[in-house]
């Protein structure tokens, strides 16, 4: 008996697909694999072993893509297959489908170059903030070319299967009703195998970071990423009792000057310092876009692209060994601003209930400060507005049109078109931004108040681009040309603020929010996390160098010591400078957590996966060693008790 179903001539033009899909999906694998052939791990077993893991997304993803051609061919009467309807349906259908498929297929193309990964959840934030996302790739690929290559592909592969008279075979195919019913039983139970049971995280199979993103295919990875954006951590990740939790950070966290207020689970307390100074400088606060360490001639760059920081490094205290926690703007923002851990899945910033925060902004406006956030862009994108204004921040953007909530009580202030020489896709240039920071301060140092003044810079982003004529790298030519931009626009902001009356009364702090690039062969590529930070003030900041391990959350902490400030901390972070400071560095992605202390990494995986590993700063690799319980409990201690107090609104 013979048996129709999926393989019927009325799914030619489906399984002609299918084909071509496995086939380009298998080809930019191939591209995948020449283009990190320094970095994979790529014996023949694993090389089939990632085309076989791959193979197997592929078809979860045409799975989908068969139960809605299945319902089509159930759904539509017999009578109608082949008449014009049915025709318009089908080859307008497949003409989508494959143009939909090549834009995807170039599109990862373009963000395995940004991010070295195929689709995350970076991805599925870009889904969000169009404006910015298609104004970037405007002004970063050329679109005059890349949009007629991707119709010109898309109808070549049409004009094929018309040759291959696909069409017409499905157009003369019948197929009984009950054939027809059984196929879109068999393609939902497909579907729903993938649904349960294949999680991106079966991809996860090798030590070796670049073979597990090759292995994936981008599309399953973009409605993984979007289905599981926020992840619970005790149902991914190993867990301790709450009590433990608690108690292994308090006793990491407790310092000579500091008292918990409470016991349990709280880690709030109150830092009392012998001098209980009552000094108020300024504090002009810039989050540096993508500043990675190497960068600077400090740290061993040969190119000599950030002059004015290397010599305002020798004038300041210098963190010559910190790492970021994160691998996004938003991940700087969360560690500088709430001095804490990244919790697995979204950023705070971008999580609800993230209001009413206890922030670096409650240590200042106890001390009187006024608080503000200074972004070059539109502070909607990443959810930034809303998180500062709603935590004691007046907002300071290039917003159009997008508003505050109504329950955000802050003050929002647009840069007009006036006050703007430069722009591209991700707001208006360093200098711009910087400028009109100035006229800020101008204001509030006329009312005599003190100001904390935030900033957070675009430039060093792609495209790349920045005004024309001022350094001697092109605009928009690369990488270091925007860097090099980056540290002309600071030494501007200088020349301008040394003649400001506050100028002398104000420490200026540069930290970067994230490095250039975090990816790696490894699960966590430790080298691409380290950033510069530097604290300048000649009146209130003595110059050294802090050859300590530590994190970001570790900046404003250490700037109250040396203010010699009491104050009420619920933050993770410590005092770098304090006598029994704790070395130690915390960092982590989307999914992987990780704890350094000296050169011992301990890294939580979802799937309650642990690893540890010893690290050689230079070969910058990470080598196995056998798990230590004791330092694995430190670890979940800091990213446990982080997620804790988020969801049970003890950050408040």
């Amino acid at each position: 008996m013979k048996v129709d179903y999926l393989f019927s001539k009325r799914f030619a033009v489906l399984l002609g697909f299918s084909k071509w899909f496995l086939l380009f999906s298998l080809l930019l694998r191939i591209l995948f694999l020449i283009w990190q052939l320094n970095d994979v791990n790529l014996s023949i077993i694993s090389f089939f072993r990632i085309l076989g893991t791959g193979f197997l997304f592929d078809i979860g993803v045409l799975s989908f893509l068969y139960v809605i051609s299945c319902l089509y061919v159930v759904l539509i009467p017999q009578k109608w297959i082949g008449k014009p309807l049915d025709k318009l349906f089908i080859y307008s259908g497949t003409a989508f489908s494959i143009l939909i498929f090549v834009f995807t297929f170039f599109a990862e193309i373009t963000f395995w170059e940004e991010f070295k990964c195929r689709f995350n959840f970076v991805a599925v934030d870009y889904l969000i903030y169009t404006f910015e996302v298609i104004q970037n790739i405007h002004e970063s690929y050329p679109l005059y070319i890349l949009i007629p290559t991707m119709f010109l592909i898309s109808g070549i592969i049409f004009y094929y299967f018309h040759k291959k008279e696909l069409f017409s075979k499905a157009f003369n195919s019948e197929l009984s009703f009950k054939n027809r019913l059984v196929s879109l039983i068999i393609s939902i139970l497909i579907m729903l195998f993938y649904v349960f049971f294949i999680t991106n995280s079966e991809a996860e199979w090798s030590k070796n970071r670049y073979n597990n993103e090759i292995s994936k295919a981008g599309i399953y990875s973009f409605f993984a990423e979007l289905r599981n954006n926020k992840l619970d951590f005790k149902t991914f990740y190993t867990a301790i009792s709450d009590e433990e939790a608690f108690q292994l950070l308090r006793t990491n966290l407790k310092e000579d000057n500091s008292q918990f207020l409470t016991e349990g689970f709280s880690i709030k307390r109150k830092i009392s310092d012998s001098i209980n100074s009552n000094k108020k400088p300024n504090v002009v606060f810039i989050l540096m876009e993508s500043m990675s360490a190497s960068f600077m001639s400090r740290y061993g760059n040969k190119k000599n692209i950030t002059p004015f920081l290397d010599s305002i490094a020798k004038q300041g205290l210098v963190f010559n060994n910190l790492y970021a926690t994160g691998n996004r703007t938003v991940r700087g923002m969360e560690a500088v601003t709430l001095s804490i851990p990244p919790t697995p899945g979204q950023s705070i910033i971008k999580r609800p209930n993230n209001d009413n925060l206890y922030t670096i902004s409650n240590v200042f406006k106890d001390k009187g400060y006024q608080c503000n956030f200074f972004y070059g862009g539109d502070g909607y994108f990443d959810n930034m507005n809303a998180f500062y204004g709603g935590n004691g921040f007046d907002i300071y953007d290039r917003g159009r049109g997008s508003i505050l909530s109504d329950a955000i009580k802050t003050t929002r202030n647009n840069i007009e078109d006036n006050e703007v020489t430069f722009e591209n896709a991700w707001g208006i240039c360093d200098e711009d931004i910087y400028a009109k920071m100035i006229k800020v301060a101008d204001e509030y140092d006329k009312k005599r108040k003190p100001f904390l003044n935030f900033i957070m810079t675009t430039s060093n982003h792609r495209p790349y681009t920045y005004p024309n004529n001022k350094i001697d790298i092109p605009s928009g030519s690369g990488r270091d040309g925007a860097v090099k931009y980056s540290d002309f626009a600071i030494q501007q902001l200088f020349k301008v603020a040394k003649n400001k009356p506050w100028f002398k009364n104000t420490i200026f702090v540069f930290v970067a929010d994230h490095c250039a690039s975090s990816a790696g062969k490894d699960e966590i590529d430790v080298k691409n996390y380290q950033i510069p930070a530097i604290v300048y003030g000649n009146q209130f900041i003595k110059p050294q160098e802090i050859a300590k391990l530590c994190s970001q959350i570790d900046v404003f902490p250490t700037i109250f010591g040396q203010l010699n400030w009491s104050y009420t901390s619920n933050f993770f972070g410590t005092n770098v400078l304090a006598k029994n400071y704790k070395e130690r560095a915390l960092m982590g992605t989307y999914l992987k957590l990780a704890h350094k202390k000296a050169d011992q990494i301990n890294i939580l995986s979802n799937q309650k996966i642990n690893s540890s590993y010893i690290w050689n700063s230079v070969s910058n690799h990470l080598k196995p060693i056998p798990l230590n319980q004791s330092k694995i409990k430190e670890t979940i201690s800091w990213y446990q008790v982080a997620d804790y107090l988020y969801l049970n609104s003890k950050l408040k």
